[in-house]
């Protein structure tokens, strides 16, 4: 029970840091006249990843970078499937044609990066510092676009960053760098917190850090992400629903390795001989799953977002039945393999195919 509660208040200290850290540092940059569309494509994109780089970076400074690499490749595929699919299944989402000429690609390819990257079973310091490379890249390549963007798209981030009203409390230098610190003082104590209840859990469980990692870990920090995705959802903002995971799944990879893996040092982040062997390609597949579904129509139906949380139920009881060399391990594996993933591929192939290329607008 005492876990328990130590899990929790480490998961709501990490949402509450990642809240404060957005808030004071964007109001920050906004005092320093730094446009609301960087702002939201920097600051507030990284702040909903805050958390699972609080968590790998405590992680590896605690010598468990099983937890810091199944934190990511868990939170990969949860973020598809589980929050892609009950975004869906809320309300049919719609996908802009920039996700899929550029996000949808980039994410793609880093995917097949780290599969490369980990084929050695380690994640080094010249390759965590490659990541950090192409994060910062990235970044630039977005600012730079974003001074092209329609009016529309400026538009719409001014509404979802405003800088503080003159005279109220957080307009003021001392308040905003008072709440950047806070929030960086609860991601460090609440990645502590949630690390040491999720080893527990894994000795109590017996099963490894990296399933802990995959799915308990992995669940809780991407909680800021169904926050805002599913919120979207609701309030209709479909396309924000969709950017939010894509845009949070290319961070993962680029900057919680990348950072956690400088964290390191010269010792480098082990690869876990499962992740490598199962999750990585799960995590890759799930990325490749997009592309049809993203596609069709550009949008992810609601059967669509139905079939990625069933997918994601089918996993997370594959990860267990392995945790535990359950007997019915093989024949749970012969059937997802020979029955359930084709009959998905033909239903996504028919479904790309039988519906009517969607007309080229709302696109930048």
């Amino acid at each position: 029970m005492w876990t328990l509660g130590m899990f929790v208040a480490g998961l709501v200290a990490l949402i509450a840091g990642a809240e404060l850290l957005v808030r004071g540092s964007s109001k920050l940059a906004l005092s320093f006249g730094i446009s609301p569309l960087v702002v939201g494509l920097t600051i507030v994109a990284f702040g909903t990843s805050a958390p699972e780089v609080a968590v790998s970076v405590g992680a590896v400074l605690d010598g468990r970078t099983d937890l810091a690499i199944g934190n990511v490749v868990g939170s990969n595929i949860f973020n598809v499937l589980l929050i892609l699919g009950l975004s869906a299944v809320i309300t049919p989402l719609v996908v802009n044609i920039q996700l899929i000429r550029q996000e949808v690609p980039i994410m793609l390819g880093i995917s097949l990066l780290l599969l490369v990257l980990a084929l050695d079973r380690s994640l080094g310091l010249w390759d965590a510092v490659m990541l950090c490379a192409l994060m910062v890249a990235y970044t630039g390549f977005l600012i730079v676009q974003s001074r092209r963007e329609t009016q529309a798209a400026v538009d719409e981030y001014a509404a979802e960053v405003q800088p503080a009203a003159p005279g109220s409390w957080d307009s003021r230098l001392p308040v905003q760098l008072v709440l950047m610190a806070a929030g960086l003082g609860l991601l460090v104590l609440g990645s502590q917190w949630l690390v040491d209840a999720a080893v527990v859990f894994a000795q109590s469980l017996g099963v490894s850090d990296v399933v802990i990692g995959l799915t308990i870990v992995a669940a809780g920090t991407s909680m800021p992400e169904v926050a805002t995705s599913v919120m979207a959802a609701v309030k209709g903002e479909r396309d924000i629903a969709v950017g939010n995971v894509v845009g949070s799944n290319i961070f993962n990879i680029l900057g919680c390795l990348g950072i956690a893996g400088v964290a390191a040092g010269a010792t480098g982040l082990a690869v876990p001989e499962s992740v490598m062997n199962f999750d990585i390609w799960v995590m890759l597949a799930v990325a490749l799953a997009c592309v049809p579904v993203f596609m069709t129509g550009r949008e992810i139906a609601r059967w669509e977002g139905g079939v990625f949380l069933l997918y994601y139920v089918a996993y997370v009881a594959y990860l267990i039945l392995a945790a535990q060399q359950h007997a019915a391990l093989g024949a749970y594996s012969a059937a997802m393999m020979g029955f359930v993933v084709p009959l998905t591929v033909i239903t996504l192939v028919v479904a790309l195919l039988g519906r009517k290329p969607a007309p080229p607008s709302g696109g930048h």
